[in-house]
């Protein structure tokens, strides 16, 4: 049995992802051709800019000179038009006739769910490559990738009804530029001061800990360290 299924959440997906690719492809290759390069090192800089937009790239017609280090390019209108009309839309091939239609496109949406997740554990959270040799390392290996992977489940959660324009994975990122740091100031009794900080978030860290009604923890007291033996004893 084959279903016809088309979202228009997922056509606006697609969409507002074909859109950014093409137009940073476009910048790309407009600087491309106004650069001064060896043609060789046009070709590289070419595959470069085809590998980081796939999908864009198969609208535009790149065409490279022969002999110079120059080339043209230009939208695939007709391209275009085919890829907008299949956005959002799928056709399923199905062995389970008897199903409601609407149940096999939400098992459809499971499978790309669960693709995701393989994709988070392998990716994000790393849980290959796996060099541990004894089999209960291999399970604890295992088993912390899972718990990460519940807290990424946990996150993304969070921020459907606060940011539903955010990704756990951009989250992350942003979260990745709070520092912790330690800061060591010896004192005049050969002792140490110890204080553990960390850095100030942004503006745009913090309006997003707002929406998500987190707060960070209170910076650690200061410790100090015992007074140091001298290295010499005066007779």
């Amino acid at each position: 049995m084959y279903v016809f299924a088309q979202s228009h959440d997922r056509i606006a997906k697609e969409r507002a992802t074909r859109k950014h690719q093409l137009k940073r492809l476009w910048a790309r290759l407009a600087k491309l051709s106004s650069m001064k390069l060896s043609r060789e090192a046009l070709l590289m800089k070419l595959g470069a800019a085809q590998s980081q937009s796939p999908s864009a790239w198969r609208l535009v017609e790149v065409k490279v000179d022969d002999h110079a280090a120059c080339f043209t390019y230009a939208l695939r209108r007709n391209k275009l038009r085919e890829v907008r009309r299949r956005e959002g839309r799928y056709l399923l091939r199905t062995n389970l006739t008897r199903s409601d239609p609407a149940e096999l496109w939400r098992y459809y949406i499971q499978l790309v769910q669960v693709e995701q997740t393989f994709k988070d554990l392998k990716g994000d959270l790393a849980v290959r490559p796996i060099y541990h040799q004894l089999e209960r390392r291999i399970d604890a290996h295992i088993f912390i990738a899972f718990l990460a992977y519940c807290l990424h489940v946990t996150l993304a959660q969070q921020l459907r009804p606060h940011a539903g324009g955010l990704s756990a994975r951009s989250v992350l990122d942003k979260f990745a530029a709070v520092q912790m740091l330690d800061v060591h100031i010896p004192t005049t009794d050969a002792r140490e001061l110890v204080l553990t900080r960390y850095t100030e978030p942004e503006r745009e860290l913090k309006l997003l800990l707002e929406r998500l009604n987190l707060e960070l923890p209170a910076q650690p007291p200061p410790k100090i360290t015992a007074a140091q033996a001298h290295a010499a004893t005066p007779v």
